[in-house]
């Protein structure tokens, strides 16, 4: 079977249509923006049930999805779903909260890379054509640090969690108001 040029035409398009799932709507504007100048079809949504609405009438070939979103949702869920609907879908996964435990499942879960904010958009353009994996990576021999280890550990829980604070801190046997201090944040309510 042949395919028609209209069929072609709106191939190309999906090909070139890009998701951000992104609850901080003025990042995901200018991410957009950004894109659209690319040659992209943006589209966005901030949560899981966003995604899943706009999946039932678009098939986009790239996504860009925050790891933490407002709410319980978890970028994580977010992947899963857009891999389940099209494993060829190529997700970006941006994080203030990188760990290797996300970072793993992220991949696990059908994201072709994993970025640490901030990430501009040649960086997640770039990670889109890095989607197959290299031997050429350099291998270090620096031990990991006790503060990159305690980091590491503390993003896992999280992520355990779903990224609540108060749990995190619970599990991590340390005060709340503490933690929220080491990720940077103002003292959650």
């Amino acid at each position: 079977m042949t395919e028609s040029p209209t069929d072609t035409g709106a191939a190309a398009e999906a090909e070139r249509q890009l998701l951000i799932v992104e609850d901080d709507a003025a990042f995901a504007r200018t991410l957009g923006r950004s894109f659209e100048r690319r040659g992209y079809t943006v589209l966005h949504a901030s949560n899981l049930e966003d995604v899943e609405d706009l999946l039932r009438h678009h098939a986009p070939g790239y996504a860009v999805v925050d790891l933490k979103l407002n709410g319980e949702a978890s970028g994580l869920a977010c992947v899963q779903t857009l891999h389940r609907h099209n494993a060829k879908t190529l997700i970006v996964v941006l994080t203030g909260f990188a760990s290797i435990a996300t970072a793993v499942e992220a991949i696990k879960l059908g994201a072709c890379h994993y970025l640490a904010k901030p990430s501009n958009t040649d960086d997640i353009e770039a990670a889109f054509g890095r989607a197959v994996g290299t031997t050429e990576v350099e291998l270090t021999n620096r031990s990991t640090s006790i503060k990159t280890l305690e980091w590491e550990r503390i993003h896992e829980t999280l992520a355990e969690t779903g990224f609540n604070i108060s749990e995190t801190a619970r599990r991590l046997g340390m005060h709340r108001r503490t933690l929220a201090r080491k990720l940077g944040k103002q003292q959650v309510k």
